[in-house]
């Protein structure tokens, strides 16, 4: 990997979504530990999401040997983003909640390593140093800005 910064970036954020998936794991009920640390999850989870989409999968679209993965892990995307809305909507005291945020959890993590295992080298193997700067760039001007749209979208909600 040349620039491997935007590498980087991604696993910085994603080491803490490790650590606020195992937080949010052990809290209990409809409790306000729970209700705080979930909507800090969802909105973390979104902004990098969204982030991450604009920097290197919009590169990786463009780029016909990493396309396929790029597909994959936007479809991805789409799916965690399915589980956050569905927790929004069932009763965090429920045992629903408790099953729907493990399985979130499960795919999230598979996800993650997915990426850090085989698709950040497969990326950085055919980037250039010049793209990866660029992606890194963009990806850490899009995040903060990302994170205040979500702290006003919900999951699945339409963006302009």
């Amino acid at each position: 990997m040349a620039d491997a910064r935007i590498f980087e970036d991604l696993k910085a954020d994603h080491d803490r979504h490790r650590e606020m998936l195992a937080q949010l794991a052990e809290t209990k009920g409809d409790s306000e530990e729970r209700r705080t640390q979930f909507e800090a999850l969802r909105k973390e989870l979104q902004a990098h999401a969204a982030a991450e989409e604009e920097s290197l999968y919009a590169t990786m679209l463009a780029t016909p040997p990493l396309r396929d993965d790029a597909r994959h892990s936007v479809s991805e995307h789409k799916e965690i983003d399915d589980f956050l809305g569905e927790l929004l909507d069932t009763e965090m005291s429920s045992s629903n909640w408790l099953k729907t945020f493990e399985k979130m959890r499960h795919r999230y993590l598979h996800h993650i390593d997915e990426e850090e295992e085989e698709m950040f080298p497969k990326a950085g193997d055919i980037l250039s140093k010049s793209t990866e700067k660029k992606m890194a760039d963009v990806f850490e001007e899009r995040k903060p800005e990302e994170y205040a749209i979500a702290e006003q979208d919900k999951p699945g909600d339409e963006r302009d």
